[in-house]
C-alpha cells in the first residue's frame, strides 16, 4: 500500500489518522503524535456557534503552530449557517481541511441535535455538508458512526448523502450512538461503507495492536485508519503500525529511558502551551494512560493524581526508577 494519500488536494504522508478526543488531542498531544509518526491530526472538536460568538476559550483551541498543514480542525453544531460561519473562521485561523463531527455521543452534545443526534436526521446533515462546502475553498470532512442504534443501522445511507452532498472524506467508527464506547466495533458495517462510495474512508475502532491495524485495512478495504484511545499513553503506536504496514518489522517498543523522555516532552510542551498549572493538572489523566502497565505502578497512583509542577514530575519519574532498579534502562 502507498502510505502518501490526498484529501481533495491536500497530500498526507500516511495512512495513520489520530482521532478526535475531547480534552486529549490538545496542541501539546497533536505535535507529540506527529513526531511519533501519525500522518494526520484531528483536534478535539470546537463549537462553530462559540466561534461565531467570539468566545476566547473556543479561540484558544484554534491554535496549530507549526502543525497546519497536518491538522484536520473539527466543528460541531447542527445549524447550516452557523457551521458554514464557523468553518469561515476557521480557515482564516489557517485551516487546510475541515471536519464534521457527526459522532460524538455523549448527552449535552446529543440533546442540541448536535454530534451523532445528526445520523438521525440524514437531510439536516447534508446541509451542513452543502453550506460549509459553498463557505469555503477547502476539503470538509465527515466523522460519524453506523447508526443511532442496533435498530437504526443506517451507516450506507448516510455516508451516499454526505458523499452526494460534497464531503470528501468519511471516517466511520464501527460502533452505534447507544453503545458510547462499549462492546465491539462493528468493521463489516465499516466494509459497507467503503464500497458504497468513492472517496476515501478511515475506519475507526478497536485498534490496540499491529494485529489490529493490518486487520481492519484488510477486512475493510478502507484508505486509512484513525486510532484514538489506542494510542493513550502511547503516541509511538502511530511510528509502530506505520513501519508494521511498510515492512512488515514490529518495531521494538521504546525503552523505559525513552518513555520517560517523552513523557518529560509532552509535559514541556504543554507548559509552554498552557502555563504550568493548566498544563499539569491535564497531565494527570495522560500519566495514568502512560504508567498503565509499568511494573509496580499501581503504588504511584496517588502520586499521578496530585503531580503539579515539571519538577515533581522528574522527581517521581526518578524515584520511580530507582525504586524498580530499572537504573540502568532509564
Amino acid at each position: 500500500m502507498e502510505m502518501k494519500w490526498k484529501i481533495g488536494t491536500v497530500e498526507i504522508p500516511n495512512r495513520f489518522v489520530l482521532a478526535p478526543m475531547a480534552g486529549v488531542t490538545d496542541l501539546a498531544f497533536r505535535r507529540l503524535c506527529k513526531e511519533q509518526g501519525a500522518g494526520l491530526l484531528c483536534m478535539e472538536m470546537i463549537s462553530a456557534k462559540a466561534l461565531t460568538y467570539q468566545n476566547k476559550k473556543t479561540f484558544e483551541l484554534l491554535d496549530t503552530a507549526d502543525e497546519s498543514d497536518y491538522i484536520n480542525i473539527q466543528l460541531f453544531g447542527s445549524e447550516p449557517e452557523v457551521m458554514a460561519e464557523g468553518a469561515q473562521i476557521a480557515c482564516a485561523h489557517g485551516a487546510k481541511m475541515i471536519d464534521i463531527n457527526m459522532g460524538c455521543p455523549v448527552p449535552k452534545v446529543v440533546k442540541n441535535g448536535e454530534g451523532s443526534a445528526l445520523m438521525q436526521n440524514t437531510p439536516l446533515a447534508a446541509e451542513i455538508v452543502r453550506e460549509m462546502k459553498k463557505a469555503v475553498n477547502v476539503p470538509i470532512t465527515v466523522k460519524m458512526r453506523i447508526g443511532w442504534d442496533e435498530a437504526n443501522i443506517n451507516a450506507v445511507e448516510f455516508a451516499k448523502a454526505m458523499e452526494e452532498a460534497g464531503a470528501e472524506l468519511l471516517a466511520v467508527h464501527g460502533r452505534t450512538r447507544s453503545q458510547y464506547y462499549s462492546g465491539h466495533a462493528d468493521w463489516v458495517e465499516i466494509a459497507k461503507v467503503k464500497a458504497a462510495v468513492d472517496i476515501p474512508v478511515l475506519a475507526n475502532g478497536d485498534v490496540n495492536t499491529l494485529a489490529d491495524c493490518r486487520a481492519i485495512l484488510v477486512e475493510t478495504g478502507c484508505d486509512g485508519v484513525m486510532i484514538g484511545r489506542g494510542a493513550l499513553g502511547k503516541p509511538w503506536f502511530y511510528g509502530e503500525c506505520l513501519e508494521y504496514l511498510k515492512s512488515g518489522a514490529i518495531k521494538p517498543e521504546p525503552s523505559l529511558r525513552e518513555k520517560c523522555a517523552l513523557i518529560l516532552e509532552h509535559a514541556k510542551l504543554a507548559i509552554q502551551y498552557k502555563g504550568e498549572h493548566i498544563a499539569m493538572c491535564e497531565m494527570r489523566h495522560h500519566l495514568a494512560w502512560y504508567f498503565k502497565g509499568w511494573p509496580n505502578s499501581s503504588k504511584m497512583r496517588g502520586e499521578l493524581s496530585t503531580v503539579a509542577t515539571y519538577d515533581e514530575l522528574v522527581q517521581l519519574l526518578k524515584r520511580y526508577v530507582e525504586g524498580n532498579n530499572l537504573q540502568n534502562d532509564v
